[in-house]
């Protein structure tokens, strides 16, 4: 995928990754990406997008990379952005999925550009902070529990925690990383990344962090905050995929999703992790295809 910017009058930057082997023909997939992890998606998602007819634009939250950071953005205000992109590429109608901390915006998007996002897959995606009937932080590992820990205390316990996280994390190799994310990987993610997808993602995290924490903080904030939109109010289909695995983004908050959202269409998945579960994908992609 290749990286380019946006600029508005104000001179405010919004960059995104495209995929330039794809057709342009084919109606655009808008890839909100994982926290932290911006980087170029170079694996079974950007394979499983192809073949489903799909080009696939990640678009690269403020603070991360190039892209020009919004302090106290809220994961409403990502709609905004996905429909500068959209215009930018001449889509009208296009569908989102968003892994991990890009469920919340891919969900946004969905709610808030209902004419022209015509679906959403939340994958291993994050539910909302505080909903009623869930334990946020139960059945995380226990760095994302000290991690959430932070962003609830305040700004400076979080800037502490992420910066002292980013240390590690800002050289990680694929040949480090699983000791790196050890109390958050089960051992079907380990299994996953041994399986050759280790060093992607040690890519993605690195270019994530080339440019600092802000795009990883403003993110953590988002989640401990109410997402700037009703989700009773949703109207356009959600795919939820979840994994009974998961240590990163806990089982019951796809449950959750699959309870209340009114559009909601599940994929709880037994036995599969917060990474393993995008070798599945491909049915997933072919149905967000059907729908456009």
């Amino acid at each position: 995928m290749h990286l380019r910017t946006l600029q508005d009058e104000g001179g405010s930057t919004l960059a995104y990754f495209i995929d330039e082997q794809a057709s342009g023909d084919w109606p655009v997939l808008l890839y909100h990406h994982g926290t932290p992890a911006a980087g170029p998606e170079t694996g079974l998602l950007l394979q499983a997008a192809r073949s489903a007819g799909f080009r696939m634009v990640e678009l690269v939250r403020p603070g991360y990379g190039p892209s020009t950071r919004q302090p106290g953005r809220r994961v409403a205000d990502v709609a905004g952005l996905a429909a500068r992109l959209a215009d930018a590429l001449d889509a009208d109608r296009f569908a989102t999925i968003g892994w991990s901390g890009g469920g919340p915006h891919a969900i946004a998007t969905a709610a808030l550009l209902p004419d022209r996002c015509v679906a959403a897959l939340s994958l291993a995606g994050v539910a909302p902070f505080g909903a009623a009937g869930l334990d946020w932080t139960a059945g995380m590992g226990q760095d994302n529990i000290e991690e959430f820990g932070a962003a609830v205390a305040g700004e400076a316990e979080l800037r502490a925690y992420l910066t002292a996280a980013a240390d590690g994390l800002s050289s990680v190799t694929g040949t480090d990383i699983v000791a790196a994310l050890a109390s958050l990987l089960p051992e079907v993610d380990r299994a996953h990344l041994d399986g050759g997808f280790a060093d992607g993602f040690a890519e993605q995290v690195r270019w994530s962090l080339a440019s600092g924490i802000w795009g990883w903080f403003d993110d953590d904030l988002a989640f401990v905050e109410p997402w700037g939109f009703d989700l009773s109010s949703l109207r356009t289909p959600i795919l939820v995929w979840q994994g009974s695995e998961d240590l990163m983004v806990p089982f019951a908050h796809g449950q959750w999703l699959a309870a209340n959202l009114p559009t909601v269409q599940p994929h709880l998945a037994a036995g599969e992790g917060h990474l393993s579960l995008v070798a599945g994908i491909e049915p997933g992609l072919a149905e967000l295809r059907s729908m456009l």
